[in-house]
């Protein structure tokens, strides 16, 4: 039985501590072999569309030095120069930036290869690694907030761009391939602008009923948990069987990532449905073994 809510022996609560057991080592496993892979030549490079290793070292190195932009705007819109020393507030700019550069990444990938994006696992992993550092509560909920939206948008934009690949004839025609990631990109910028305005004109309804994510409470509820000799133990018990779960798995499948995510959700379907759609994956391949999986991975995201 997994324990979702407990005491530690300061009488402080503890928030699931099997899952930031897992999840932390899971994804400094994930992000090693996310960092090997490329640093190694990719094996679709020679894919039609695909771009060469040297570009898509250089768009990680912008994003990079974008994320550390942004991690210093938030500190200061979030009034963390008054609240930080010099040295903890760069430490803070510093680790945001990775965390939110990492989180795209690891749920980037985990979304191209398995369908669906453990993002806010994955931001837990970041806030507990933040809370063992000594971040105070005011920055961790920025820290949290910013890795928490850098994965989602990464990977859903992976997965539209994925679909349009797919129903494009698997780029077939390039000058019709390059113009539909195109119009997808332009598309997605304006549902971007359309957002901002609507967000800005619902949050208050939206919050004052209550509409808060179940995870948002963990995070809260892991915030006000903190640091403690007692948490590190226990947490670095549930470490090991992270660690072999995502070694085993490697880093397309991401499995220590995906497992401690699935521990997020209490509702027994959720995972029923999982294991269905593995169930027909598995049948439809063995009745039609040359059958592409495109069809199949389009009607998933769908």
């Amino acid at each position: 039985m997994i324990q979702v809510v407990g005491h530690s022996r300061g009488g402080r609560p503890i928030y699931g501590l099997t899952l930031w057991g897992l999840g932390i080592i899971a994804g400094i496993i994930a992000l090693v072999q996310v960092i090997k892979t490329i640093s190694q030549r990719a094996d679709a490079a020679d894919a039609v569309g695909s771009r060469t290793d040297e570009e898509l070292r250089g768009a990680l190195k912008i994003g990079a030095v974008g994320y550390v932009a942004i991690a210093a705007l938030i500190a200061g819109i979030g009034g963390l120069v008054a609240e930080l020393s010099w040295p903890l507030l760069i430490a803070f700019v510093i680790y945001a930036a990775f965390a939110a550069f990492v989180h795209e990444l690891l749920v980037g990938i985990a979304a191209m290869h398995s369908g669906w994006f453990p993002a806010f696992a994955v931001a837990l992993i970041t806030l507990i690694i933040g809370i063992l550092i000594g971040f105070p509560p005011i920055a961790l909920g920025l820290l949290v907030g910013f890795s928490a939206a850098t994965g989602p948008a990464f990977a859903d934009m992976g997965y539209d761009l994925k679909a349009g690949y797919i129903l494009r004839g698997f780029g077939r025609n390039m000058a019709f391939e390059l113009d539909g990631r195109r119009q997808q990109l332009y598309a997605a910028m304006l549902a971007f602008l359309i957002a901002i305005p609507i967000v800005w004109l619902a949050h208050a309804t939206y919050f004052a009923q209550g509409l808060v994510p179940p995870v948002d409470r963990v995070y809260v509820a892991a915030i006000k948990a903190g640091a403690s000799t007692d948490v590190a133990w226990k947490l670095l018990a549930w470490a090991v069987p992270g660690a072999i779960i995502q070694f085993l798995g490697g880093p397309k499948r991401q499995l220590g990532v995906l497992f401690s995510t699935g521990l997020l959700i209490p509702n027994p379907f959720a995972g029923w449905a999982v294991l269905a759609g593995i169930v027909m994956r598995v049948i439809a391949l063995r009745l039609k073994r040359d059958a592409p999986t495109g069809p199949m991975e389009v009607l998933a995201l769908l």
